[in-house]
C-alpha cells in the first residue's frame, strides 16, 4: 500500500466500522440495574439521594422533603483501549490481520460500563452509600426504625421468600411502605441453574413451585469471581438500585498522521478508544444482597 492521505482515510472508514460492529453485537447488562445519568463536571454530588418522596394527606401546610440531607458524590473516571499498527504492516498490505481486534474493541466499549458497575455490586457489602453505612448493610435507618438488605444465606427457594419479604416490607421516614416489589434476581454463573430451579422450574422438591415467576433471573459474567454472592433487586422504579454517571460515552478516535508524533517517531499508526464514566450507588431499599458464604437466614 503506498501510504498517503486518501488510504488512510480508508482505513480509517474500515476501522471504524469494524469497531462499529462490534459495539453493536453487544447488548449492555448494566441498564438492567443501573440509571444512566448525565454528567457535566469532573464530579457530581447526588445529595437529594437519601428520601423517597411519599405523597400524603394534605392537612394543614405542606411537608416539604429535605432532599439536600446527605452528601454523596461520584466521581468520574478515565477508561482506554488502543491498537498500535506498525507502518511496515500497512506497506505491506498486511492489516487485515487486525480485523477482529477492532470488532473485539468494539464489543469491549459496549460492555465496559458493565465491570464498572458490577464491580461496584460486589463492593457493596464494605463500599458506603448515601447513608455512611455499606449500601449492604444491617444497619440502615429509615424513620424512627432499622433495616437490614444483606444476609449471608446461601440461595435458596426459603432465602430467595425472606429477601422479598424484606424488600417489599421496607418503609420510609413517615413509616409508611415503599411499596416495592423486588423483580431481578442478579447471579454469577455458578448461580444459574438454582436460580432458574426457585423462578422457572414448575415443580420443586416435588411440589408445586410457589416461587415461579416472581422475579427474572439475570446471569452476569462479571459476577464469576464470586460465585456465592446473589443480589435480588426491584428495578421498576425510575431511579434503578445503582447510577452510572456517564461523563463521556465511548468515543473511537485515531492518531495517524505523519506529523503525529507517535508515527514520527515510532512509525506506529494509533487507533482508540476512550470514555468517561462511574459508578455509584442509589437507594439501599431497592436491592438485597447476600454473601452467600454462611447459613444464616435473610431478614429485614
Amino acid at each position: 500500500m503506498i501510504i498517503n492521505g486518501q488510504a488512510l482515510r480508508a482505513l480509517d472508514v474500515s476501522f471504524s466500522t469494524l469497531y462499529n460492529k462490534g459495539f453493536s453485537s453487544k447488548q449492555p447488562k448494566h441498564p438492567l440495574i443501573a440509571t444512566e445519568v448525565p454528567s457535566s463536571t469532573s464530579e457530581e454530588n447526588y445529595g437529594w439521594i437519601g428520601q423517597l418522596p411519599k405523597m400524603k394527606e394534605w392537612l394543614d401546610e405542606r411537608t416539604i422533603a429535605n432532599l439536600s440531607g446527605y452528601t454523596y458524590t461520584i466521581k468520574n473516571k478515565s477508561f482506554e483501549s488502543t491498537i498500535g499498527i506498525d507502518r511496515d504492516v500497512l506497506e505491506d498490505d498486511r492489516y487485515g490481520v487486525y480485523a477482529p481486534s477492532f470488532e473485539m474493541m468494539g464489543a469491549e466499549a459496549a460492555t465496559a460500563p458493565d465491570e464498572t458497575v458490577f464491580e461496584l455490586l460486589q463492593k457493596g457489602f464494605k463500599e458506603k452509600c448515601y447513608d455512611g453505612k455499606p449500601f449492604f448493610s444491617d444497619q440502615h435507618k429509615s424513620g424512627e426504625k432499622t433495616f437490614s438488605n444483606k444476609t449471608d444465606a446461601k440461595l435458596s427457594q426459603e432465602s430467595f421468600i425472606a429477601a422479598r419479604t424484606a424488600i417489599m416490607s421496607y418503609t420510609g421516614d413517615q413509616d409508611k411502605p415503599l411499596k416495592l416489589v423486588p423483580n431481578v434476581l442478579v447471579v454469577p454463573p455458578a448461580l444459574e441453574m438454582e436460580a432458574r430451579r426457585i423462578l422457572e422450574a414448575e415443580m420443586v422438591d416435588g411440589s408445586s413451585n410457589i416461587t415461579k415467576g416472581l422475579a427474572k433471573v439475570e446471569v452476569v459474567s462479571e459476577l464469576a469471581n464470586d460465585p456465592d454472592a446473589w443480589y435480588l433487586m426491584a428495578t421498576n422504579e425510575p431511579l434503578k438500585p445503582l447510577i452510572l454517571q456517564m461523563r463521556k460515552k465511548p468515543k473511537f478516535t485515531a492518531l495517524n498522521k505523519d506529523d503525529d508524533l507517535n508515527v514520527f517517531l515510532k512509525k506506529k499508526y494509533l487507533y482508540g478508544v476512550d470514555g468517561r464514566w462511574n459508578a455509584g450507588f442509589g437507594f439501599w431499599q431497592m436491592a438485597y444482597g447476600s454473601t452467600g458464604k454462611g447459613t444464616g437466614e435473610a431478614k429485614g
